[in-house]
């Protein structure tokens, strides 16, 4: 028998280093529920106005934070990130990111989630900007998808308008840290799902005591 499909709100942020310890659980919630779940990926806007700044303005806090999300994550963050956390350069700008993943979305909407990993993956363990327009030329042609055309869709004001957009309604749901999971409940609200260090066995069975067939 077929189970009632449910809708999930996936808040995260490509420079939120939690995301990035639970982005591989969250993939295996997804795939293990696939035949059941609508999962929807929304960018949260943690690096926006004032806080989108040098790593380096970061550089105190973040060394002891990844040791905690490797250990309780098993996340393993790469040298080349390492290495430009320790130059502080790179500005951590949500913005652009949340723009690169909806250029990137726009081939390949079904893949959003995939999609959000691998810009994580260019910033976790490649040290790479996610402003840079050669990130992104690079994230799409290792995901197979055509690299000048994310590149031209990086560019258009309407893409950057759909981020933007999904900042709002992430403020909307009331998610107010990152990663969060957000179940849609028949009447209209949203009940949340684990936490950054849940299982995807415990997503699922959360899933199955709260799910209404939203």
């Amino acid at each position: 028998m077929a189970r009632p499909r449910q809708t999930v709100t996936y808040a995260f942020d490509a420079y939120c280093g939690w995301c990035y310890g639970y982005g591989p659980t969250v993939r295996e919630f997804a795939a293990v529920n696939a035949d059941r779940l609508d999962l929807r990926v929304l960018s949260g806007g943690l690096f926006t106005g004032a806080r989108a700044q040098p790593v380096g303005a970061y550089a105190s806090y973040i060394p002891q934070s990844d040791a905690r999300i490797a250990e309780l994550t098993g996340a393993v963050f790469g040298t080349a990130y390492s290495r430009a956390v320790a130059e502080g350069t790179t500005v951590l700008d949500s913005a652009d990111a949340a723009t690169a993943l909806v250029a990137l979305a726009r081939q390949a909407p079904e893949r959003t989630l995939e999609l959000a990993g691998a810009l994580q993956g260019a910033w976790y363990r490649d040290g790479r900007s996610l402003s840079d327009p050669a990130t992104l030329k690079a994230v799409a042609a290792e995901a197979g998808l055509d690299a000048d055309e994310a590149a031209a869709a990086y560019a258009r004001p309407d893409v950057r308008q759909e981020a933007l957009a999904g900042f709002r309604e992430v403020r909307r749901l009331g998610v107010d840290s990152f990663p969060t999971l957000l179940l849609h409940t028949a009447d209209g609200g949203v009940r949340r799902l684990g936490g950054p260090a849940t299982s995807a066995q415990a997503l699922t069975r959360a899933l199955d005591e709260h799910g209404t067939g939203a």
